[in-house]
């Protein structure tokens, strides 16, 4: 299958000691059938912004941010081209350390400012950002987004206190989030997730054209919240509306605000309190689901019945392919977790990801093993953040 960020890396490694800016940028403009929007050249699979510096590490000023917004929906790549070599960055904003040129009053409905070479972040997570992993790291970024990431980079730039704190574990919270693994194993071969599943298909199976109608939204986070509504929203009047629009094939869908809670669905048991978080996996797109916020999935955890599960719907281009309810303890989900410290604020454990290809390994052949050890390990290290 073509691979348009691919074949530019490749164009771009091909003529490593070509030392000239603008010989290298028409060449990729005149090979990729780029478009020129001042200092950027893109089209619909990736955007790029040349610079040239005498190696590596350099400081130029790179981009406006309100001018990145418009690309960030894409690879947006920084060539810097050294008398050597040719370097590729992945610049979008999760890749951002802060925004440095004439920023100070950069605020969340205030974008100003630019960003120079020296903000771009040259290993995220341990992943170093080059040309082998542009495309593993916007998988990364596309789970957050432009908007993910403004807060972060209005504290980060002009050293705003930031808004709400760690949630502090005790003895007595550690006891019960350590505990939440073997709870969850005794939850999955329950009756009660028997019952949970069933309640979330039974919604699934009533509004499977509004969410197949709804998987051909572009927008990624408008297209997940909608189906997340369909299946676990609660005000039947904004359901409704919801699936008129989607059935009428109208172009303004209803506004909505979501709660920015933990779960989406709560089902309460005798013996469990539930929490489920809605996914939908678009299951020949690469992306990563986001998944949790570290400090608010510690704080549900340390309640004795709690007992949190992701249920994810997998949809191709004319069907839903499959719909699986899973623990976040469970084995190989627990092991594609990506703990994004770096997006974290100074009051934040931060948030975490699914490296979707397992995502869709799971809704293609589910798993339910659980590991209460390795998963232990896995919470002690959240707690320690």
């Amino acid at each position: 299958m073509n691979n348009p960020l691919q074949d530019f890396v490749r164009f771009v490694a091909e003529r490593d000691g070509i030392n000239d800016k603008g010989a290298l940028s028409q060449a990729v403009v005149t090979r990729f059938g780029l478009t020129k929007d001042r200092s950027v050249f893109y089209c619909a699979d990736f955007a790029v912004r040349f610079s040239a510096s005498a190696s590596v590490n350099f400081g130029n000023t790179v981009l406006s941010l309100s001018n990145l917004k418009k690309f960030d929906d894409r690879p947006f790549v920084v060539c810097l081209v050294t008398p050597t070599a040719n370097h590729c960055f992945l610049a979008n904003t999760t890749l951002l350390k802060k925004i440095s040129h004439s920023s100070q009053e950069l605020r969340e409905n205030n974008i100003k400012g630019s960003f120079n070479g020296s903000d771009i972040i040259r290993s995220f997570e341990g992943i170093p950002n080059n040309a082998t992993n542009l495309e593993r790291l916007f998988e990364i970024h596309a789970g957050v987004g432009f908007d993910g990431n403004l807060v972060r980079l209005v504290e980060a730039t002009n050293n705003i206190s930031p808004t709400g704190a760690k949630f502090g574990v005790g003895a007595a919270e550690e006891a019960a989030i350590l505990s939440a693994p073997k709870r969850a194993a005794n939850f999955v071969i329950s009756a009660d997730a028997q019952t949970l599943k069933a309640e979330l298909d039974a919604k699934v199976e009533k509004f499977k054209n509004e969410i197949l109608l709804a998987s051909l939204i572009e927008n990624v986070n408008v297209r997940g919240r909608i189906i997340e509504y369909l299946i676990a929203g609660e005000d039947e009047k904004l359901r409704g509306e919801l699936v008129h629009a989607l059935k009428n094939r109208e172009k303004g869908i209803p506004a909505f605000k979501t709660e920015n809670a933990l779960g989406d669905y709560q089902r309460i048991f005798d013996a469990y309190h539930t929490e489920t978080d809605v996914k939908t996996k678009i299951m020949i797109l690469n992306s990563n689901p986001k998944a949790y916020n570290i400090d608010k999935m510690l704080e549900f955890l340390a309640h004795e019945k709690s007992v949190f599960m992701f249920y994810f719907v997998g949809v191709d281009a004319t069907k839903i392919v499959n719909t699986v309810l899973v623990s976040m303890f469970e084995t190989n989900l627990l092991n594609c977790t990506i703990v994004l410290r770096h997006w974290a604020g100074r009051n934040s454990r931060g948030v975490t990801q699914f490296e979707g290809k397992t995502i869709n390994s799971l809704i293609g052949s589910p798993t339910f093993t659980i590991d209460p050890d390795a998963a232990a390990v896995f919470l002690r290290k959240l707690i320690a953040l």
